[in-house]
């Protein structure tokens, strides 16, 4: 994610914007395979810990993290 101090925050509904920080974070450390065995706990650890994401650990949720996984593997393709 861009580190410019003007960038929009983002939260758990932003799907895509997660997904992206996650791959430009990660690249292609983590496969397809790879992404959908990461445990949801190392997940939410991950995202709380992005630049410019604003939400909380209270507010998420599994269906939110299973989002994020599916965006980031479509992120992932999308840059093969």
């Amino acid at each position: 994610m861009n580190n410019d101090k003007f960038a929009l925050p983002f939260y758990w509904n932003d799907y895509e914007d997660i997904a992206m920080s996650l791959y430009e974070k990660f690249g292609d450390d983590f496969t397809e395979a790879k992404i959908y065995r990461i445990r949801f706990t190392e997940l939410l650890d991950w995202v709380l810990s992005l630049p410019n994401f604003k939400g909380t650990r209270e507010e998420s949720n599994e269906g939110h993290l299973e989002q994020i996984q599916s965006a980031w593997v479509y992120e992932w393709r999308d840059n093969q």
